[in-house]
């Protein structure tokens, strides 16, 4: 069974959403850079183990990072799932968790990188809007595609009702993706390579809203 840990930096609903997915790999472990985060009670909730790494405390990203790491290595994680993780990980811890690291980014990748992507959108009157997992590289929001959730844009949406249609979508996305990896069903082979269902992934799967 693989072993999960997730990475949160506050509410953690797509923490709560792997919870509910009744995932066929085990979520091991919550790591969590702020003390009065409330995913941490979505955890002790669900008898999940706990570990509250606050970066302020460590002088370098690296220190930090080197932390975290450890506490991974201490829970024998196959898996690595950022879920509103609102820090820039080092190069180096990155690399290695290289094919077993994912993320969730608010935006149809690779368009919209960074920040501020739903108010992005509505400036630049984009028609398709949505989520993208993808596996995390050292280059911000880079990394292989696996799979979006796309809705679109209507004439009444704010910053405030993308945000929200979108983590509707990201409550279905993320889960189910890593159910593929979890399952074997998707296979990361190499930093430009994804197998899905044993044949070659050359574009990420799509979810309509």
């Amino acid at each position: 069974m693989m072993k999960i840990a997730v990475l949160v930096s506050g509410n953690g609903s797509n923490f709560q959403a792997l919870i509910d997915a009744n995932l066929s790999g085990q979520i091991v472990g919550l790591i969590c850079n702020k003390a009065s985060a409330y995913a941490l009670q979505r955890a002790k909730q669900h008898n999940i183990p706990t570990c509250v790494i606050e970066h302020q405390n460590f002088p370098t990203r690296e220190l930090f990072d080197a932390a975290m790491h450890q506490q991974l290595l201490d829970w024998d994680v196959d898996l690595v799932v950022l879920a509103g993780f609102m820090r820039i990980l080092s190069a180096h811890f990155v690399n290695q968790w290289q094919g077993r690291m994912l993320n969730l980014h608010p935006s149809l990748l690779p368009a919209y990188k960074g920040v501020h992507t739903h108010q992005r959108v509505l400036h630049t009157g984009d028609r398709l809007h949505g989520c993208t997992v993808h596996f995390v590289t050292a280059e911000l929001d880079a990394g292989l595609a696996i799979a979006q959730g796309v809705l679109e844009v209507n004439c009444k949406d704010t910053p405030t009702t993308l945000q929200n249609r979108v983590h509707e979508l990201e409550h279905l996305v993320y889960p189910e993706v890593v159910e593929w990896l979890c399952t074997k069903k998707l296979q990361y082979v190499d930093a430009n390579t994804l197998n899905f269902r044993n044949k070659p992934l050359t574009k990420p799967i799509r979810f309509c809203q």
